[in-house]
């Protein structure tokens, strides 16, 4: 983790983006904006159907049936994302644009060797004979800690393990040498060894390549170890963004506070699990005021009022947030001493 926002132009520029649902019925993204830069990685939390994974997939270009983008903008390195059409993203995707997902099996042709899957859009996008593409292919493998990566070029998916095949799908997202790689929930299945040698190899190739990261999960420290800066969701809205080490050392938003109580471990001489009281708002409900303010110790009547502004706060660091106690919050490291006060 670098721990300082990186300099230069960003690769990837999202401004006020906007989802919506149900064939443009429900919107379930509202008004976000971040960037991401070369060789920086940012980390997306937040609790199931928040909105991180839809706003991953509108960057891909793969969101599900029924979603669109119905407002904003997403920029990579100068192509508004937005606006392309199928063949825009053909030409986009594994060469500018690489992705993984958190099951690699189902992304792979399960009749086809990983070799061939490999090969082929090397040669289809990038114009290398066969003989180029199943070299370049056998290095690849070989690139992401594949032992005998030869043996591995001829195998099929259900014969190797899934820490196996997330590095084949890896290896499949950077063989075009992208710009951005955006990897939703890529080490969830896998077990803590395994996870942790794939994490060092995003590490790697963020080291050697300049590769800007995009990181989903729902593992704080799987985000606390990689990412630089976090954006954290609720209820389709940023509600607070900051580089890593302030957002977890001190939160400025009480679903930030929250989120790192639920997520704390090594607690042994706790007996309760630790959960956050109450539930989010439905997709597409509108509440007066701030949205976590149902569920929040520290909420005041000003909280129920009007929706809190994405805001600027502290001196330094280029954090934000949502919450009107921000600076109270931040100072207090953990949690206020008094709720309502």
């Amino acid at each position: 983790m670098s721990g300082s926002p990186l300099s230069g132009s960003p690769v990837l520029a999202v401004d006020g983006l906007h989802i919506t649902v149900d064939g443009g019925s429900t919107e379930a993204v509202r008004d976000v904006s971040f960037t991401v830069r070369a060789g920086e990685a940012v980390g997306l939390v937040g609790e199931s159907g928040s909105g991180k994974t839809l706003t991953c997939r509108s960057v891909l270009g793969v969101l599900p049936p029924g979603c669109a983008v119905s407002r904003g903008s997403a920029v990579l390195s100068g192509t508004e994302l937005t606006a392309l059409d199928r063949r825009g993203w053909e030409r986009l995707r594994g060469v500018d644009l690489g992705a993984v997902f958190q099951d690699p099996a189902s992304y792979l042709n399960p009749s086809l060797t990983v070799g061939r899957q490999l090969a082929e859009p090397l040669r289809v996008r990038h114009g290398l004979s066969r003989a180029e593409a199943r070299r370049r292919s056998v290095q690849l493998l070989g690139s992401v800690g594949l032992h005998r990566p030869e043996q591995v070029f001829h195998r099929y998916p259900f014969e190797l393990s899934g820490g196996m095949l997330q590095r084949v799908l890896i290896a499949t997202a950077v063989a075009g040498e992208p710009e951005l790689l955006v990897a939703d929930e890529a080490t969830t299945a896998l077990d803590t060894v395994v996870q942790a040698e794939v994490l060092d190899l995003l590490a790697r190739l963020r080291a050697e390549h300049g590769l800007a990261l995009l990181l989903v999960s729902h593992d704080l420290a799987v985000v606390a170890e990689v990412c630089d800066r976090i954006l954290v969701f609720y209820a389709g809205e940023i509600v607070e963004d900051g580089p890593t080490e302030q957002v977890l050392t001190r939160p400025a938003h009480p679903y930030t506070q929250a989120l790192l109580r639920v997520a704390s471990v090594g607690d042994w001489e706790r007996r309760e699990l630790a959960v956050i009281p109450g539930r989010p708002p439905e997709a597409g409900a509108a509440p007066a005021g701030c949205r976590f303010a149902d569920r929040c110790d520290y909420a005041r009547e000003a909280c129920s009022a009007a929706p809190p502004p994405l805001r600027a706060f502290g001196d330094a660091g280029g954090r934000r947030t949502r919450c009107l106690r921000a600076d109270e919050l931040a100072l207090s490291g953990t949690v206020l001493q008094e709720a309502g006060t």
